[in-house]
């Protein structure tokens, strides 16, 4: 499943392509897209994985000031210094916050940036909403406790096997994993809902196994209007356990 990149494009050549701009959730880095990005390149785009602030790479600047808009600042940062058009914002899991507050602040600024939203088995938030906001009670009081334990700064990693991920691959992603900003968990995002409900957007559906803090999710894109639904048979890291498939889809979004 890992492809080769493609040849360097040149700039004149760039703002023909799309722009896939990746975002990871909590606990990894933009080191997880690491299978993704050369098959998106080979087949002739453009891939920009992310770090957001505190983890992975930048896990050096983790504190307890960390909070959503941090992250969006991460993105916003990325596609505005890149000049990029024509983009595709992916966001895994908890990003799926991330990119819907990136493309509300795009769409204020210039509506033409953003092609498509994409939420890999992601948070697919209503105005108000936080990453907590559609978690049972057991495991908010869970990952409460557990950040205490570093003093309300951070929320230690899972094990990956929660992920479907077994073997080398688990080894790799629990080797990689860092403690995840929890400045981030209660804040809720405030967004204009009508105006990012305008862009096409896809929520890929990891099935087997699935994600239990991501049900709710699962339900919503399926009673509500404009999306579409694509199901992956793989767990909640498509982009590690089935990178191919993935790519696949995040193509079909722009074909």
């Amino acid at each position: 499943n890992k492809g080769k990149p493609s040849a360097t494009v040149g700039v004149g050549d760039r703002a023909s392509m799309t722009n896939y701009v990746l975002v990871h959730g909590a606990w990894h880095g933009g080191w997880c897209w690491s299978r993704v990005v050369p098959l998106l390149r080979n087949a002739g785009h453009e891939a920009y994985a992310v770090t957001l602030t505190g983890v992975g790479e930048r896990a050096h600047l983790l504190s307890r000031d960390i909070r959503l808009k941090t992250h969006i600042q991460d993105v916003l940062g990325v596609i505005r210094s890149e000049e990029l058009q024509d983009v595709v914002l992916v966001g895994h899991s908890y990003a799926g916050l991330v990119i819907t507050g990136v493309a509300d602040r795009l769409l204020q600024e210039n509506g033409d940036i953003v092609r498509h939203l994409v939420y890999v088995d992601a948070v697919t938030p209503h105005p108000g909403e936080s990453w907590s906001s559609q978690h049972a009670s057991e495991v908010i009081e869970e990952r409460l406790r557990a950040a205490q334990q570093s003093g309300g700064i951070a929320i230690p990693p899972p094990d990956a096997s929660v992920f479907g991920l077994e073997n080398a691959d688990r080894i790799w992603v629990n080797r990689r994993q860092t403690p995840q900003p929890f400045g981030v968990y209660h804040e809720g995002l405030e967004f204009d809902d009508a105006r990012v409900s305008r862009l096409p957007r896809t929520f890929i559906d990891c099935t087997s196994p699935p994600l239990a803090t991501i049900a709710e999710m699962r339900k919503r894109v399926r009673a509500e209007p404009g999306w579409r639904v694509v199901e992956i048979p793989t767990g909640h890291d498509p982009m590690i356990s089935s990178p191919g498939d993935l790519v696949e889809c995040l193509l079909g979004c722009v074909s």
